[in-house]
């Protein structure tokens, strides 16, 4: 059995109102079930942000280390802003 807890949070009410209208249109049961999916979804982001942190610093390491004729630059930084953006872009990640 999952044990839950009760807290109290403040939400400005802009987000009061989405709460509620998600609630209201039978998109969620409950405002609870509406802050838990919300935080699922922050929890996965948080997830993809701090895998895409730690491959860069592998990345940066790695070239650090490396002592051949490197790519250009700008070419490097595109293709990671590509990646970045297609990851942020799956996970309906705004710019």
């Amino acid at each position: 059995m999952t044990t839950t807890e009760k807290i109290s949070i403040a939400l400005p009410p802009e987000m009061v109102s989405l709460v509620r209208s998600a609630v209201a249109t039978g998109e969620y049961a409950s405002s609870s079930e509406v802050i838990r999916d919300a935080l699922r979804d922050w929890t996965y982001k948080r997830s993809l942000r701090q895998q895409g942190v730690a491959e860069l610093r592998q990345l940066w390491q790695e070239a650090l280390s490396d002592k051949t004729q490197g790519a250009v630059a700008e070419d490097v930084l595109d293709r990671l802003e590509r990646k970045y953006q297609a990851i942020a872009d799956a996970a309906g990640m705004v710019k």
